[in-house]
């Protein structure tokens, strides 16, 4: 019983992490963006940010979870809408976004040298940026794994759609 309560994510600081970032950025505009297939930028970086807290503690890896919320909830605050035809930075939106997110964040807040790098590193290996730091591995891996998992129940949940429609 012990073992399991040891493994659960703590939804406090996740959550007080969340609150605070709301007082001091624009975070709670990126529910306007959508992020992959129906999910928004705001629902994807809350989910990178549990499921980089939900790998750490099955892990058990020694990780500073205060530094690695706050860069996994700002490690896509590009704030713009990235499928915009219109937009400038749609051509080269993959490979960019991750150091307009930094300016951004920067903008707001102060980062730390390993939130700077969470934030930077999190497209490896398209951006050619190696992570530095566990919690830079951790939310570059969080990212792909809720990636995949967006596209999917997204594409799931269209397929129901047209059967019950149809």
């Amino acid at each position: 019983m012990i073992r399991n309560r040891k493994k659960r994510v703590d939804l406090n600081l996740l959550s007080d992490t969340f609150n605070q970032l709301c007082e001091k950025t624009r975070i709670l505009q990126t529910r306007a963006y959508t992020h992959h297939f129906g999910t928004s930028l705001l629902r994807h970086s809350v989910n990178v940010a549990y499921v980089s807290m939900f790998i750490s503690k099955l892990f058990r890896l020694k990780v500073d979870y205060f530094q690695l919320v706050r860069g996994a909830l700002l490690h896509d605050y590009y704030l713009y809408d990235c499928h915009d035809k219109e937009e400038e930075n749609k051509k080269h939106h993959l490979r960019h976004h991750p150091s307009k997110a930094v300016i951004a964040a920067q903008d707001d807040i102060y980062l730390t040298k390993k939130e700077i790098d969470i934030i930077l590193k999190h497209m490896f290996p398209i951006t050619f940026s190696i992570p530095k730091s566990k919690e830079s591995f951790i939310v570059c891996i969080s990212d792909k794994v809720c990636s995949i998992y967006e596209l999917f129940t997204n594409i799931y949940k269209r397929v129901i759609q047209r059967l019950v429609i149809a």
